[in-house]
């Protein structure tokens, strides 16, 4: 049909349009106060009360549904980091192979941070805590266990991986027990070595060895609680113990220190870290143990990932991994 067939009806001008749609409106809107107005009245309803809502992530936490567990993330904070190498990459062979990686991956060479990331699993009846932080004016985990909206006083259990003093710091607050309720388990191997020290450290005695009547000491692979087992992944020290929890697509190792560097040890098999204690049986056990992750499709979170430090790895072949962080949900 033309634009010039006098046939055609006539559109309508838009204001009269929208004033009859306006008129159209204003009726049915009436209608039910019509209605209001000669019906009977019928008691109201109480509205259910609404249940409170989850705090929002950010700000310090990070909440995970992985199967029918909950894994928390927590921020304690992070620490000037000058530079990268050689702490992150101590091979003195391969300095020039890790900056060119950390170049190609635009990762900040120097003047950055290191981050310290507990973790939480929520398993229904239990709740466990994943190393505790530095402690301390510089630790952030009881702060912020409080915005995720997790009393401390809920944790049921602290498992510790290794007795490092930023693993270990935040046990306890101005020498009382910062879970009071929770019964704390570490391998046996490793609070032994670090408790028998002829000079232990003031954090060693302060939070293992003063707390030595709440620990029950495990063997590798041993139950933490239902659900939760202790893998052993020596190397970062003799004893240090990594945490499964689930399996599969609805499983989380959390490594702890045996991680390493988010990209270097990941990228480069062989590489190890500064802190290390034995840096050739780190490296190998981080090739078992990420070679396992990748296999099994297990969710993962290292320690000193950079927040909100839980995701997946992906092999790139056979000797090497990236990580993979999970695409952040504010939920």
């Amino acid at each position: 049909m033309s634009d010039t067939d006098s046939t055609a009806p006539s559109a309508l001008p838009r204001r009269e349009a929208l004033r009859l749609l306006g008129a159209a409106g204003a009726v049915l809107a009436a209608a039910p106060l019509a209605h209001a107005q000669t019906a009977p009245a019928t008691p109201a309803t109480p509205a259910a009360p609404a249940a409170p809502a989850m705090p929002m992530n950010g700000n310090g936490f990070y909440r995970q549904k992985i199967g029918d567990m909950t894994l928390t993330v927590l921020s304690d904070g992070t620490a000037p980091l000058a530079a990268v190498l050689p702490t992150w990459g101590a091979n003195p062979d391969r300095q020039g192979e890790f900056a060119a990686t950390l170049a190609e991956y635009s990762v900040a060479a120097t003047n950055t941070v290191n981050h310290f990331n507990p973790v939480v699993l929520d398993m229904g009846a239990q709740r466990v805590l994943v190393d505790t932080g530095r402690g301390g004016a510089n630790g952030q985990l009881v702060a912020n266990l409080r915005r995720a909206g997790i009393d401390p006083a809920s944790i049921t259990t602290v498992f510790i991986t290794h007795g490092h003093g930023d693993h270990i710091g935040g046990l306890t607050t101005n020498g009382a027990p910062t879970f009071a309720n929770a019964q704390h388990v570490m391998g046996e191997a490793e609070y032994r070595f670090w408790a028998s020290q002829a000079s232990p450290s003031a954090s060693v005695q302060a939070n293992l060895i003063a707390l030595k009547d709440r620990f029950r000491l495990i063997q590798a692979g041993q139950e933490i609680v239902p659900g939760v087992t202790s893998v052993a992944t020596p190397g970062h020290t003799a004893g240090h113990l990594s945490v499964l929890a689930g399996s599969g697509a609805n499983g989380v190792m959390v490594l702890g220190d045996a991680a390493g560097h988010f990209l270097l040890s990941l990228k480069h098999q062989g590489a190890y870290i500064g802190f290390d204690t034995d840096g050739a049986q780190a490296a190998r056990t981080r090739q078992v143990i990420f070679d396992r992750i990748a296999t099994e499709k297990l969710w993962v979170t290292g320690y000193h990932f950079p927040f909100h430090a839980i995701g997946h790895l992906r092999r790139l072949n056979a000797r090497s991994y990236e990580y993979e962080p999970t695409v952040w949900n504010w939920s």
